[in-house]
């Protein structure tokens, strides 16, 4: 089967903000939902989607392996990823597509969130080890609240009234917010799994300046420093001390912008004690020593 690559820019809207929510709806012939219906056809794209599952059943054929979802079920596609649905019977979807970088998500406030690290981070890459069984999956009551917040963006998509993007910007991050949440009481093994990992993540992002040890951090996950380590660079693609490196550069670049403190004492407020090791750091990381970096912020 050859795959289609789905252009955002026929679901984007007329404003071409990156943010889009298009619904499907199965009847008796498996009529398109609108001129840009792939839900049958293998597809990818270079934009994340939000699916919510919220009438029926089908089988979710990703990067060849098949998946049964049902109604309740809420998963992340990411960029590039082929995927179709077959089997329908009845299924409707809400599918929320966005672009992350381009409408300015705030990941760092985002990954505070065990949840969210879990689902929008870990679970799509755990995906197939796991069968899909760490998948979100929503009663009737969060389902509908679920519902309500997708039908809001939806009234915003359509209507495209000044302000829109900020509306609709903010509609995402409450709809990430109360799954992130929704996951965190998730009961299966496979999400607790991804969790504890969700848990390191959160732990670093919210105390970023502490001097922390592995030993801490593999407390915090209950895993073995083994799996700590391969499931955590699975996720990032680094290992829990250079994400936390890479954090504290990324606050020190946002200090040296926005104060005039010395550089030795950014260097102490985001965790490092030596600031000898912050400038190399961040000269690795950034291209260019502090002080340079801070002459270009006008």
């Amino acid at each position: 089967m050859k795959s289609t690559i789905a252009d955002g820019i026929h679901y984007f809207g007329r404003s071409g903000f990156p943010l889009g929510v298009c619904r499907v709806r199965t009847d008796a012939t498996h009529t398109s939902s609108h001129p840009h219906d792939l839900t049958e056809v293998e597809h990818s794209h270079d934009f994340c989607e939000l699916v919510i599952v919220t009438c029926g059943i089908a089988m979710h054929m990703l990067e060849g392996n098949a998946f049964p979802v049902t109604a309740g079920d809420v998963f992340l596609l990411q960029g590039r990823q082929r995927h179709f649905f077959s089997q329908r019977e009845d299924l409707d979807l809400i599918n929320i597509m966005y672009d992350p970088e381009k409408i300015g998500l705030p990941e760092n406030e985002l990954r505070k969130l065990p949840g969210y690290c879990a689902m929008f981070m870990l679970e799509p890459a755990y995906r197939y080890r796991h069968r899909f069984a760490s998948r979100l999956h929503l009663s009737r009551v969060p389902l509908a609240q679920v519902e309500l917040l997708a039908e809001a963006m939806e009234r915003e998509c359509e209507g495209a009234a000044p302000g829109h993007e900020v509306a609709l910007r903010a509609k995402l991050l409450e709809l990430m917010v109360f799954l992130s949440r929704a996951y965190t009481a998730t009961d299966t093994t496979e999400a607790h799994a991804l969790l504890r990992v969700g848990n390191v993540i959160g732990a670093l992002e919210n105390d970023f300046a502490r001097d922390w040890k592995v030993e801490e951090l593999l407390a915090i996950a209950h895993m073995s420093r083994s799996n700590l380590m391969r499931v955590f660079r699975k996720a990032t693609g680094q290992t829990p001390i250079d994400y936390l490196v890479r954090l504290r550069i990324q606050k020190a670049m946002g200090m040296l912008r926005s104060t005039d403190f010395p550089i030795t004492e950014i260097a102490l407020e985001v965790g490092f004690n030596d600031s000898n090791y912050f400038t190399r750091q961040f000269r690795r990381m950034v291209g260019m020593p502090p002080r340079r970096f801070r002459l270009l912020k006008g």
